[in-house]
Order: C-alpha cells, then sequence, then structure tokens
C-alpha cells in the first residue's frame, strides 16, 4: 500500500517580463483568469484596481515614443505602481492557496501566476507532460512491479470531481480533448497481486 504523505508547499511566483508592452500583456492575462474565478471571490486589490493601473501605465508608455520631456519617468512611475500592486495580488492568491494545500498548485495557476514547484507531493518519477496535439498529456508513473495494473484518473475542478481513465498494463497513459489552458490534476493507483493501493497524491499540470 502506498503511504500518503502532506503535499509540499505550492510558492506563488511572477514572472515578470522586463518590457513594457510585454509586462502589460502579462499583466492583462491575469486580470482575465482572475476575473470571475470562483477560487477568488474578493481579490486584494480589486481587479478594477489593477485594470486602472495598467491603463495608467499604458498610457504613461504612449507617452514615452513623443520624447516629452519627464515622460520616461513618469512611465517608471506608473510601472513601479503597477508591480506594488502585483505583489500584493501575489500574496492574496498564495493565502488562498494556502488554504486549501490539496489543490494549491492548480489554484495558484488558476490565477495566470506561475508555480515555484509545481509538484503537488506526487510520488517520484510521477509526471506528466504535454502530448503531442494541443489538449494532450502523456502521463507516467513509476513502475509498480511485474504483473502490476494501473488505474488513473483526472480532474478539471480543482480535485473537487475525478474523471475516470482506462487502466493500462504499462505504467503510462495518455489524456487528449482536453481544452487548452485547462489546469488538470491527475492521479494514479497500482494493482498488484497484493491487492489495490492507495490513490497518489495528485499533480498538477497546466494543458496547451
Amino acid at each position: 500500500m502506498q503511504s500518503r504523505t502532506k503535499p509540499r508547499r505550492a510558492v506563488a511566483i511572477l514572472k515578470l517580463p522586463d518590457p513594457v508592452p510585454a509586462l502589460i500583456t502579462y499583466v492583462v492575462g491575469i486580470v482575465t483568469a482572475m476575473t470571475g474565478n470562483p477560487s477568488f471571490p474578493s481579490p486584494a486589490p480589486p481587479m478594477a484596481t489593477l485594470k486602472n493601473a495598467i491603463d495608467d501605465l499604458q498610457a504613461a508608455q504612449t507617452r514615452t515614443q513623443s520624447r516629452v520631456r519627464g515622460a520616461a519617468a513618469l512611465r517608471d512611475e506608473k510601472r513601479a505602481a503597477l508591480l506594488s500592486l502585483l505583489e500584493q495580488l501575489r500574496a492574496y492568491v498564495q493565502a488562498q492557496a494556502d488554504e486549501n494545500p490539496e489543490n494549491a498548485p492548480s489554484i495558484i495557476e488558476s490565477a495566470g501566476i506561475a508555480l515555484r514547484k509545481i509538484a503537488s507531493g506526487g510520488p517520484p518519477g510521477f509526471h506528466a507532460k504535454a502530448g503531442p496535439v494541443s489538449g494532450s498529456l502523456k502521463i507516467v508513473a513509476p513502475a509498480a512491479g511485474d504483473r502490476a495494473s494501473y488505474e488513473w484518473e483526472y480532474s478539471v475542478d480543482a480535485g473537487k470531481t475525478w474523471i475516470r481513465m482506462p487502466a493500462t498494463l504499462q505504467s503510462r497513459t495518455s489524456l487528449s480533448g482536453v481544452a487548452p489552458l485547462t489546469t488538470v490534476q491527475v492521479r494514479y493507483r497500482a494493482i498488484t497481486k497484493s491487492g489495490e493501493g492507495d490513490w497518489s497524491q495528485a499533480i498538477s499540470v497546466l494543458v496547451v
């Protein structure tokens, strides 16, 4: 039987582009991901505040192209203000994730924010990666020995419901037909001559 282990803490990090246009695109993606997201009922700061900061930075960036005196300094000021709001938002997302450690990786990723460590406590060697076509995954688990079979499940709602996949005789499988940019959790259990193992800790991966 597999032992149950406490999931490692998933840590939210900001991967901030340096060019202002790329930074604006990055933050717009976060706003889009968090707007109406049930995992974040009361974002702090509010999305409206973040949108205003984006608009201010966009206007300041446009002004620098006219080479108006003081425009670059104003752009830098607006950029710093946006970054301060982003750090507050990252802390809010982290707090929401810490309240639900089992599903923390998918909660963080659903905000459009990256993970310092995506693994959520799955067994060593258990991993998933993008498949050959969009919306697919290749999933590999550690082998459980000769004459073992494997059952698989995945979830697209942060582990609230699990969907059974076809069992396999090898410690690998694939998943397809998932909407791109969906965060999927996957788990498995091995069946040997000793009986059924426990379901593994889930791993979380963003489908592309």
